[in-house]
């Protein structure tokens, strides 16, 4: 309990796991046989079971909430280590490592100790009742990291297979680095708003005309990736299901879940009247 409610000592548990989590899928990946992707998956899915087993132990599933943006950095890092990059290669793990970075850092900025959990999962909690440890595995684990797997691996591809540099790749990679910058503003004027406690709806800078201009960032940043990589190499076109299967995430799960929150708000229907779901443009 001592160490839930210490923000310091929480910081450094939820650092440790992820350092355990790392070491047992790298464990599980060199003793795999298997093609690299495939490998790559099941060692993934190894750390996200240790994870787990430790968001059990602190009775918080918000120990997950950083695998999302440090689980690609490792990931890519891992596969670069050792080889000789192209171009491409390593403007992907550059791309990648700002966006991991500031999300990382974004998440660190908001962690106020293992007391506390996000609310979308105190709402599925409340929800499922006696169901929830199987949501919390599958809904909250096992489902994100399937599809930042699936996000991730067109750049496995181009360090594997190094793939040439093209023209295309450098508009997407730059989509990338744009939607980084996006999604890092929208968070930064969203964590002024909620310090001034003004409260009801946020009508300035990205957040004038549109309700999720961070998850727009979320969802660029994945086609980017995605299409910087299909330019390279035409061939492997089938890679763009991840940052797909991202795009139905946030539009299906994400979204809904942020409106439902802040329809309880009054004057919500009319904020979504005059609002756009992701686009800053007026409607």
């Amino acid at each position: 309990m001592k160490l839930k409610e210490s923000r310091a000592l929480s910081f450094v548990a939820v650092v440790i796991v992820y350092v355990i989590a790392a070491l047992a899928g790298v464990a599980i990946y060199r003793a795999l046989s298997l093609p690299f992707w495939l490998a790559l998956l099941v060692a993934d899915i190894g750390a996200t079971v240790v994870t787990f087993i430790f968001s059990l132990i602190f009775k918080n599933a918000s120990v997950y909430d950083p695998y999302w943006s440090v689980q690609p950095i490792f990931i890519l890092a891992c596969y670069a280590a050792g080889r000789h990059l192209t171009a491409l290669g390593v403007l992907l793990l550059v791309a990648v490592c700002f966006w991991g970075v500031r999300l990382t850092g974004n998440w660190a900025y908001t962690f106020h100790g293992l007391m506390h959990e996000d609310w979308r999962y105190v709402l599925l909690r409340e929800q499922t009742g006696k169901a929830y440890p199987v949501i919390n595995f599958v809904g909250i684990h096992l489902v994100p990291t399937l599809v930042v797997w699936v996000c991730i691996l067109p750049a496995v591809f181009a360090i594997v297979e190094s793939a040439p540099i093209t023209a295309g790749s450098v508009v997407f990679i730059c989509v990338s680095f744009a939607a980084v910058i996006l999604q890092g503003t929208a968070d930064l004027q969203m964590h002024r708003f909620r310090k001034s406690g003004a409260g009801g709806f946020i009508r300035t800078g990205l957040w004038q005309n549109a309700r999720h201009p961070n998850y727009l960032g979320e969802i660029s940043m994945w086609w980017g990736v995605a299409l910087s990589c299909v330019c390279a190499m035409p061939q492997r076109w089938y890679l763009i299901a991840g940052a797909l299967a991202n795009t139905l995430l946030f539009t299906f799960v994400s979204i809904p879940m942020a409106d439902g929150k802040q329809s309880k708000k009054p004057g919500f229907e009319q904020y979504k009247r005059e609002t756009r779901v992701l686009l800053p443009i007026k409607k």
